[in-house]
């Protein structure tokens, strides 16, 4: 089984449209795609979480 392809942070900032505090604001609220921490401190989102999380926010705006 493949591994889930991992984005990093400004990836995620550049194809949502957001800036960083704006999407640590979402986080803080418990609106934003789930981060995961690596060791060496880094950030990444899976792509499958985005996916899902750009999903309900379509559909929420319907």
């Amino acid at each position: 089984m493949a591994r889930p392809q991992m984005l990093k942070l400004p990836e995620v900032l550049a194809e949502i449209g957001m800036s960083r505090a704006a999407f640590y604001r979402m986080r803080t609220r418990g609106k934003a795609p789930k981060l995961i921490k690596l060791p060496n401190g880094q950030l990444r989102v899976r792509r499958t979480d985005l996916d899902n999380w750009i999903s309900n926010c379509e559909t929420a705006a319907a």
